[in-house]
């Protein structure tokens, strides 16, 4: 059985430890705002405003409305018009522009008889994701404009502007917008957890190692459990207040909508905080320095969390041993059960198999955690 008022003070010791140590403690708030800032502004994949520049050798009014069609989307912003291809060259080579629309000559009189007229759009493909999307929302805009030139023409033969005998008209749900950074920030939640263990939880036992307190801890009364547990419950509430703040700090600056219940949010978090932590703790039990369980920590926890989980990477288009490969990572699990969350309103019900997929792993850490403990200490 755990006595409580030896858990109450290796609580209390590891308390007082954190707080003589400030200047980790106020890392460990300030490491949400930064990751928050970081990823969600930096790490934005819409596509809004590419700078695009304009070549128009027809110079009609077919040609300058296709433009505006360009212009007025949000997605691109035309800057420069040009003469020469070789100015476009020169400008993509700079960084000036990262989309080119070349309008020939005959474009006005090929659409006034009715034939196929062509437009070039050339991309700088240095940024593959960037021209994938600027080719997609082209294509998408060059489809309107043909639909509404269309429309002018049978009006004024006073046809019926029947255009197409099918109109397809995409939605996407939950995520209307298609914004990525309603995506990320739940993603960021995990980053954080990861990190604050990496750097907290990865230390503590071997800190006792190395200073020598620990054979002091050994000649106490003081059970494993209660050790491994009083280390873990101050950097599980400091974990909580993070969880708190990167949520807060998501709704307030980026408006990410939490659809489902707040309770829900801190419960999956609880359970992953908990597998994290003692994780850490496994290597600072087994290692015994600081410096290699703290390295350690983040190569085989921050990385795989950035790298294999889902956050950044879709992991269907990851190659086969890949995908399996990161079903051994619990923040796979966690990451799409907050995304659920945030952005379906989904229950527990829903998520049964990921949550008691997390559950195991917390419960494994927790009892490998105190394994590894009992076979130091004999």
């Amino acid at each position: 059985m755990i006595n409580l008022q030896r858990l109450a003070a290796v609580v209390t010791k590891e308390f007082i430890h954190i707080v003589r140590d400030w200047r980790s403690l106020a890392l460990s708030i300030a490491i949400p705002v930064l990751l928050l800032a970081l990823f969600a502004y930096a790490l934005n994949m819409d596509l809004k405003q590419v700078p695009t520049a304009v070549i128009d050798r027809s110079n009609t009014p077919q040609s300058r409305a296709l433009i505006s069609e360009f212009d007025g989307s949000s997605y691109f912003s035309v800057q420069h018009h040009f003469e020469r291809l070789d100015e476009i060259t020169s400008a993509m080579r700079r960084r000036q522009i990262l989309v080119a629309l070349v309008i020939e000559r005959d474009f006005a009189r090929h659409i006034e008889q009715g034939q196929l007229a062509s437009v070039q759009l050339i991309v700088d493909g240095t940024d593959a994701n960037t021209g994938r999307l600027a080719l997609s929302y082209a294509q998408a805009l060059g489809w309107l404009y043909s639909q509404q030139v269309t429309v002018e023409k049978m009006d004024q033969r006073g046809q019926t502007a029947a255009v197409a005998t099918l109109n397809g008209e995409m939605r996407a749900w939950y995520n209307q917008g298609l914004v990525s950074t309603y995506n990320i920030v739940p993603g960021i939640i995990a980053i954080v957890m990861v990190v604050i263990a990496s750097m907290l939880a990865s230390v503590t036992v071997a800190r006792e190692w190395e200073t020598g307190t620990m054979e002091q801890l050994i000649s106490t009364p003081i059970r494993g459990l209660e050790l491994t547990l009083g280390k873990a419950i101050p950097l599980y509430l400091i974990g909580i207040v993070d969880v708190l703040i990167a949520a807060v700090l998501g709704q307030w600056l980026f408006d990410v909508p939490l659809r489902g219940h707040p309770a829900l949010v801190l419960l999956v978090a609880s359970i992953f905080l908990v597998g994290v932590l003692f994780y850490g703790l496994v290597l600072s039990v087994v290692l015994k320095k600081q410096v290699v369980a703290n390295q350690l920590a983040l190569i085989t926890g921050f990385l795989p969390t950035l790298v294999l989980s889902g956050f950044v990477f879709t992991i269907a288009n990851m190659p086969l041993p890949i995908r399996g490969l990161t079903h051994i990572f619990p923040a796979r699990y966690f990451i799409a059960m907050l995304r659920s969350i945030y952005l379906k309103g989904v229950g527990l019900e829903m998520m049964l198999v990921n949550f008691g997929l997390l559950t195991l792993y917390a419960a494994l850490m927790v009892i490998v955690a105190n394994k590894a403990l009992k076979l130091r200490l004999n």
